[in-house]
């Protein structure tokens, strides 16, 4: 057990980190006053990425980037994007999910963009202004216009919600990949059969595990889908439950052989900010895998407008968004935004399974009991 527990540790100090959260609630010409640091909650956003590179700046083959299919993309995009809302008080959590084509201010351009572009494009001129500043180091550029591009989105975020993001956590799709590579697939269940040669989805109805790059396919899909964009949020929603369902009811985190596959792809493919601790992190996934986390969508005004570009993007009433998630955890909560998604019953518990009083992960405790998988488009 000793060696499991210094797994785990070592598990923890293998994640990359960013100063991204710090940076983005400084204030300066471009930027917004930050909300104000006690809203209610512990927000915690957690973004999947695009990118082309493992979280180490190496570059992915083009036969991995082909699996992933993101062979043909040169920006960086953000289609998954979470604010876990964990109140202070001990009360439920909430996934709030915000449509990748949202179209937000993002005051590092001084324009209105679809937020799942606020990364990249901040990323992307920052490297240039580094080059252009007579900069030769590959990696600083990286690692800078990197922290300049999550900087931005945070705080496109944080304007469009009215919350403080507290911490960050970023999984790129090569992060999808690998997790579903070391817990044997995940679990998802299907409505109807369905495909999307863009993405690789190629799917029959009912109920089926899905692992690498199908894996990827199954989060990516929105062609073909009866609400486009809004139902690839509810397969992002009810993979992510099932994935850490798997990962906390099997024997992951007591199996010295898995922990090393799983501090490799830690490693390679996520990010957090350097205040939220990996074991922090779990704790969250055992509430999201038990059933005790909310799903839910911010309120929007409109699917496949369009901008002054020409672009499909999504509109929302701003002051009903910030409404919607500060009644999250101040108040009742609102009826459900779609897509909500329907978990079956669980019984809260004063003390998570797998975990001790206190909050500390318990790796003697017993597996978390697996759950129905819910069937979605």
């Amino acid at each position: 057990m000793t060696l499991v527990w210094l797994q785990v540790v070592q598990l923890e100090e293998s994640t990359n980190t960013t100063d991204a959260v710090a940076r983005a609630q400084e204030i300066g010409p471009s930027a917004p006053p930050p909300p104000p640091p006690d809203d209610g909650a512990n927000d915690i956003l957690v973004i999947g990425s695009d990118s082309r590179t493992d979280m180490q700046g190496n570059e992915l083959s083009p036969e991995l980037l082909r699996i992933l299919r993101t062979e043909a993309t040169e920006t960086l995009n953000t289609d998954t994007l979470i604010l876990l809302r964990i109140p202070r008080d001990g009360g439920r959590s909430s996934a709030v999910s915000i449509p990748r084509d949202t179209s937000v201010m993002v005051h590092a351009l001084g324009s209105e963009e679809k937020i799942n572009g606020a990364f990249g494009l901040v990323k992307a001129r920052t490297e240039q202004e580094l080059r252009d500043g007579g900069e030769t180091d590959d990696a600083l550029i990286e690692r800078e216009s990197d922290d300049a591009g999550r900087a931005a989105l945070i705080q496109a975020v944080q304007g469009l919600t009215g919350v403080r993001v507290d911490h960050y956590t970023e999984v790129s799709l090569y992060g999808f990949y690998l997790l579903t590579e070391v817990i044997d697939g995940v679990d998802v269940c299907l409505r109807q059969s369905t495909s999307d040669p863009d993405s690789g989805a190629s799917f029959a109805a009912g109920p089926q595990t899905v692992r690498g790059g199908d894996a990827v396919a199954f989060v990516r899909q929105r062609k073909n889908l009866p609400r486009g964009d809004l139902d690839r949020i509810v397969r992002q929603q009810t993979f992510l439950a099932s994935a850490m369902n798997k990962v906390l009811s099997g024997d992951l985190l007591t199996n010295p052989g898995r922990l090393d596959e799983l501090e490799e792809a830690v490693a390679k493919t996520v990010v957090m900010d350097e205040g939220l601790g990996f074991l922090e992190l779990v704790q969250q996934a055992q509430a999201l895998a038990s059933g005790n986390v909310r799903f839910d969508t911010i309120p929007v005004t409109g699917v496949g407008a369009r901008n002054d570009r020409g672009q499909s993007i999504i509109t929302v009433d701003v002051p009903a968004v910030r409404e919607y998630v500060a009644d999250l955890v101040t108040g009742t909560p609102p009826a459900p935004a779609p897509p909500a998604v329907s978990t079956p019953e669980s019984t809260p518990e004063s003390t998570p399974a797998g975990f001790a009083r206190g909050g500390m992960l318990d790796l003697s405790a017993p597996a978390a009991v697996k759950r129905q998988v819910p069937c979605v488009y």
